[in-house]
């Protein structure tokens, strides 16, 4: 049986464990100045080397070397045992199947028992929190007053989870997780040594995956290894079930856009490819993360390439920070689910998705996800509809009363009384208001009602509008202000300004031009280049002329 490489690559000296220079310093510093503990809880995420570190204590503390700083040697018969794994003084416990406390007892009666071959007995207890309140009661004045040969190291994944008992009677260490670069380096090594043909992309995928735990990206390594094949990147996406990278682009762009079927129709392609729903997800939440330490001014924290990053910023400016946060929020939560296991799998993300999209448009979630009506549909009021949702923003015209009831009047001789018109009755002379009379005022208290009314037509629109701020009205011009290229280009795009302009004739009952801007200064001013623009459209509108040539 060939043995596992994450057991034949397990660290066999204190240089060779990666990523907890902080621990490893502090245990050389107490084995060289003699002031080893005797009790040790060593705390952090799995796959991050506390059982590896424990056992080169062991070593360590039992090590025959003279020079106390060389501990250990690797040389010496109780290291040597050790590695071997028949270092009969090193007791390792699994809590996890020993959790009672005619388990803890036994363990208290033998520890009086001197040591064997080395030095001390050191007993490590994997998984402590495991252990039951009995248990752990009946550990406490052990670990209070231990035996002189006597050494515990306490490993768990959930420390919260110990009583402050225990926890007050151990000298405590975080593990953290090893970051992508040093997990890839010895990644690398290992595939040298090993010979096996792996691309460096999927090295860095397999990094990832393991979320800063060793164990796992070796383990992923050596399950890769074995299909015999060159391990490139589409292989590793199918071996871990993620999806490429442009598909989690494609999804954050529906996000931004409003297309909810474009955005469902690449989950359910990745879906249908073999990418799992909640490593996909996953992907996901990690490319949003990069966006929002990006908007945070991090992004030298993003490890990407320089064309992911790219569109990342492209991203990160199109998304107002509250937004993005809620965003976050929404696929964090699906990426948590427990709903794996449901005949439904894929649903909390497109949950997810829906929720997000509704954020970004600036909707309550679930609102408009319907397939469009057709006119006739759409025209008629639905029950319960008041009349003021359907009747037209701008109000028609007031009719004249009928001829035939007047002259049957007149000839009736009887008086006339002079109607009375209320001021909000609307004259047919009354011409429209002017482009030019509008003011930023009017179209900041209406913009809520003209975005909802734009959503109705477009969610491509919609999804624009909600990423700039009206900024200023100048010369019968309305200017819109927006925080990237990106962004001001998507609502170039297509038909959203018509649209857009439609919808404010009839909100305003006036058509007013539109102009697209990065803004830069603030509301109500016009960045230089753009008013010098605004001078030569108004002189060129209200003067007639034609440009013929520029300089």
């Amino acid at each position: 049986m060939t043995q596992a490489l994450y057991r034949k690559w397990r660290p066999q000296s204190w240089e060779a464990v990666i990523g907890q220079d902080h621990v490893v310093q502090t245990l050389r510093n107490a084995i060289t100045g003699e002031r080893v503990a005797h009790a040790y809880l060593f705390a952090g995420p799995r796959g991050t080397g506390k059982t590896t570190t424990a056992r080169l204590l062991a070593k360590a503390v039992n090590c025959l070397d003279p020079d106390l700083s060389a501990r250990p040697c690797g040389k010496c018969d109780p290291c040597q045992a050790v590695s071997q794994g028949r270092f009969l003084d090193l007791i390792e416990i699994d809590a996890a199947s020993n959790t009672s406390v005619e388990d803890v007892r036994d363990l208290r009666d033998k520890i009086n028992f001197a040591p064997n071959l080395g030095r001390y007995k050191i007993y490590i207890i994997d998984e402590v929190h495991m252990l039951s309140t009995a248990a752990f009661n009946a550990l406490l004045k052990t670990l209070e007053e231990p035996p002189p040969h006597a050494i515990f190291v306490l490993a768990t994944t959930e420390v919260h989870k110990i009583p402050a008992t225990v926890l007050s009677r151990c000298q405590r260490h975080e593990f953290r997780r090893i970051p992508v670069a040093d997990i890839v380096a010895v990644l690398k090594k290992i595939a040298k040594a090993e010979k096996i043909q792996v691309e460096p992309a999927a090295l860095t995928l397999i990094a990832r995956q393991s979320t800063g735990a060793m164990r796992d990206a070796i383990s992923l390594l050596d399950q890769m290894a074995s299909t015999g094949q060159v391990i490139s990147l589409e292989l590793a996406q199918t071996v871990l079930g993620t999806a490429t990278s442009q598909v989690v682009l494609d999804v954050v762009d529906a996000v931004l856009t409003g297309e909810t079927a474009r955005g469902l129709e690449q989950i359910h392609l990745a879906l249908d490819s073999g990418s799992d729903p909640r490593q996909l997800t996953r992907q996901i939440v990690d490319y949003l993360r990069g966006l929002l330490l990006i908007r945070m001014g991090s992004s030298g924290q993003v490890d990407a390439t320089s064309e992911l990053k790219a569109s990342m910023a492209r991203h990160a400016q199109a998304f107002t920070t509250p937004v993005l946060l809620e965003v976050i929020r929404s696929f964090n939560q699906a990426a948590g689910s427990e709903a794996r296991n449901s005949w439904q799998p894929a649903l909390p993300l497109e949950i997810a998705f829906l929720t997000s999209l509704d954020l970004q448009t600036g909707q309550t979630p679930g609102a408009q996800h319907e397939a469009p009506k057709s006119t006739q549909a759409a025209e008629k009021p639905t029950a319960g509809t008041t009349l003021s949702e359907t009747a037209p923003a701008v109000p028609p015209k007031t009719k004249a009363s009928p001829v035939k009831s007047d002259t049957a009047k007149s000839q009736a001789g009887e008086k006339q009384p002079v109607p009375h018109q209320s001021a909000d009755d609307s004259s047919p002379e009354t011409p429209p208001p002017s482009a030019n009379a509008l003011t930023l005022d009017q179209i900041d208290n209406n913009w809520r009602k003209i975005v909802q009314l734009a959503g109705q037509t477009s969610r491509s629109t919609q999804a624009a509008l909600n990423s700039c701020k009206p900024y200023a009205v100048k010369d019968g011009t309305l200017y819109l202000g927006f925080n990237g290229d990106f962004a001001k280009n998507k609502m170039e795009n297509g038909n959203n300004i018509e649209i857009t302009r439609k919808v404010l004739a009839e909100v305003l009952g006036v058509e007013i031009p539109i102009r697209c801007f990065v803004a830069k200064g603030e509301r109500g001013t016009l960045p230089p280049e753009v008013e010098s623009d605004s001078m030569v459209a108004a002189a060129l509108r209200d003067l007639g002329g034609e440009i013929v040539d520029m300089q």
